[in-house]
């Protein structure tokens, strides 16, 4: 299977602090970049695959332990960003 010839865009999404540490983390340990880690969790989601393997599982246990990442998939659709000063 050979590389397909895609169109990328910029985008400005706004994400949960801890939640973007521990994604750039692994995508660090993956030697992959950040755009490319969320492109392949998407695509994986979009067909009801997981994305990861035992031993990534693993490596994310270990950055949310770092950087305090307690949230989880129950949490999705309850979160509200604190109000400003």
């Amino acid at each position: 299977m050979g590389t397909m010839k895609i169109e990328r865009v910029q985008t400005g999404i706004r994400l949960e602090k801890r939640l973007v540490k521990v994604l750039k983390g692994l995508a660090e340990a993956k030697d992959i970049g950040l755009g490319d880690l969320v492109e392949g969790i998407v695509l994986h989601a979009f067909e009801g695959r997981a994305p990861f393997s035992a031993e990534t599982l693993d490596v994310i246990a270990r950055l949310k332990a770092i950087y305090g990442l307690d949230l989880t998939a129950a949490d999705a659709h309850r979160l509200e960003e604190e109000a400003g000063p």
